[in-house]
C-alpha cells in the first residue's frame, strides 16, 4: 500500500513553480502593450496629413447620396443627378486670385497716409533739434521730448531772459533763428507756453504777478518768430500758465529753476 502511494506521488507533476509561467506571460503582455503605445505616440505627422487631405478631397469630389447624386463610388442612378457639375479651370483660377487678394493688405486711407507723413516729419524735426543741441552743447539749457500732444522743446529761462524780465537775451537769437528755420516748412500749429515758479514777482517789477510774466515771456518768443523771422502768425498760439503747471519741486532751488521755462510744442494735428 505504501509503495503504491509512493509511486503515485512520483508520477504527479511538480506544481509549485507554475505561478512563474503566468507571471512571465503577464510581463510579456505588458511589454507588448507599452511597445504598441510607444509606436502609436510616434505617429508620422506628414503621413497623417496626407491621408487626411486625401480623404477630404475624396468626400468633396463625390456627389451627395442624400441628393441622389453619383456618390463617392459612383453607384447611384446617373439619370437623377441634381448636384451642380464640377467647377472649371477658370473657377479655380478665380478662387486662387481671391485668395491672393485676401492676403494682400488693404491700401491705406488718406488719413492714414497723412498720419504717417506727419510722424515722419515730426521724427525728422526732433532728430535735427537734438543734433543741434548736441553740437552747440546746450544740454543744460534746452530739452526736447516726444509727447502725445507733439514734439516739446523746453528752454530754460536763464537761456532766454534775465531774472524777472521778459525781454529776450541777445545770445538766444541764434537758437530761436534755428528753430524758426525748422518751423518754416511745417504744416501744423506751434504752441508757445510760458511758466514760472511759485515765488511772487518783486515790487519793482513791471508785471503784476506771475501770470503776466509768464504770458509776456511766451509772447516775446512768439514776436521773435513773427517779427524777426517773418513766420506766418496763423501757425502759432501762445499762453502763460504762471506756476500752475510745475515740473519740479517749488520748495527747492533746483525745482524752481526747472519750473521757470518756455515750452515750444509742435502739435500733432492728427491722432492715430
Amino acid at each position: 500500500m505504501r509503495s503504491r502511494n509512493r509511486q503515485r506521488r512520483q508520477n504527479q507533476p511538480d506544481t509549485r513553480d507554475r505561478w512563474m509561467i503566468t507571471y512571465a506571460d503577464l510581463i510579456t503582455l505588458l511589454l507588448i502593450f507599452f511597445v504598441i503605445m510607444f509606436a502609436m505616440s510616434r505617429l508620422d505627422i506628414e503621413k497623417y496629413e496626407t491621408i487626411t487631405q486625401s480623404l477630404q478631397l475624396t468626400f468633396k469630389s463625390g456627389d451627395s447620396l442624400l441628393e441622389k447624386g453619383n456618390g463617392i463610388l459612383g453607384t447611384a442612378d446617373p439619370y437623377t443627378q441634381v448636384n451642380p457639375p464640377a467647377t472649371s479651370g477658370k473657377d479655380d483660377e478665380g478662387d486662387k486670385s481671391s485668395e491672393v487678394k485676401a492676403d494682400t493688405p488693404a491700401p491705406m486711407t488718406e488719413r492714414e497716409l497723412a498720419f504717417r507723413e506727419q510722424e515722419e516729419e515730426l521724427l525728422n524735426l526732433m532728430n535735427m533739434i537734438q543734433q543741434y543741441i548736441k553740437d552747440n552743447k546746450l544740454e543744460d539749457q534746452i530739452h526736447v521730448s516726444d509727447l502725445p500732444k507733439g514734439i516739446s522743446i523746453t528752454l530754460s529761462d536763464r537761456f532766454l531772459f534775465d531774472v524777472g524780465r521778459a525781454d529776450l537775451k541777445e545770445d538766444s537769437a541764434k537758437t530761436l533763428a534755428k528753430l524758426a528755420s525748422l518751423f518754416r516748412t511745417l504744416d501744423t500749429i506751434v504752441s508757445i507756453e510760458g511758466h514760472t515758479d511759485s515765488v511772487p514777482v518783486g515790487e519793482a517789477s513791471k508785471f503784476k504777478d506771475n501770470w503776466e510774466l509768464s504770458g509776456a515771456r511766451a509772447l516775446s518768443v512768439l514776436r521773435y518768430f513773427i517779427d524777426q523771422e517773418d513766420l506766418d502768425p496763423a501757425g502759432f498760439q501762445y499762453a502763460g500758465y504762471a506756476d500752475t503747471r510745475p515740473t519740479g519741486d517749488n520748495d527747492t532751488a533746483d525745482g524752481r529753476q526747472k519750473n521757470r521755462r518756455v515750452e515750444i510744442t509742435v502739435l500733432r494735428q492728427l491722432q492715430q
